[in-house]
């Protein structure tokens, strides 16, 4: 079984209330191959929610520590982003997750590339705090730009 962020099998969960949904994604979830979570949404967020970038490093920084996830405004959400990291961590395990394909750039599911921190919109190679967490216990974790590597 495949475990795939929410939005790219087309649920309105991203931070501005939109999706990013994927074709080839969706099929897998209609012919059971695939199932959906959103690490944000399991932290407890709701939707719509402020935008957040990684503070001071990467998801594997956060994880230990050495930095954090804040929102535009200042807020620190960094428990909430850990929280769902867990969750969606547990529910790999639950499912038995072969490979987990997140969306990429976000502060929790970027698996090659996240923001950098400045909302400026200008990304760095990194990943996301679900994205790291997930790839320390082991899956095979790809964005949906890497969809031809495991389909």
């Amino acid at each position: 079984m495949i475990l795939v962020s929410s939005c790219l099998g087309g649920i309105e969960c991203r931070y501005n209330g939109s999706h990013a949904a994927s074709e080839k994604i969706r099929k897998l979830i209609e012919e059971k191959q695939a199932v959906m979570a959103c690490p944000e949404l399991l932290g407890g967020f709701s939707t719509p929610r402020e935008p957040a970038e990684i503070i001071g490093g990467t998801g594997e920084d956060v994880l230990n520590g050495c930095a954090k996830i804040i929102t535009s405004s200042g807020e620190n959400v960094t428990d909430l982003y850990m929280k769902g990291a867990a969750q969606t961590l547990a529910y790999a395990k639950t499912i038995n997750a072969s490979a987990v394909i997140l969306k990429e750039n976000s502060p929790s599911c970027g698996s090659n590339f996240i923001y950098n921190g400045s909302f400026s919109g200008k990304k760095i190679a990194g990943n996301g705090v679900t994205a790291a967490l997930l790839k320390q216990a082991g899956y095979r974790v790809i964005s949906e730009n890497q969809l031809d590597d495991i389909l």
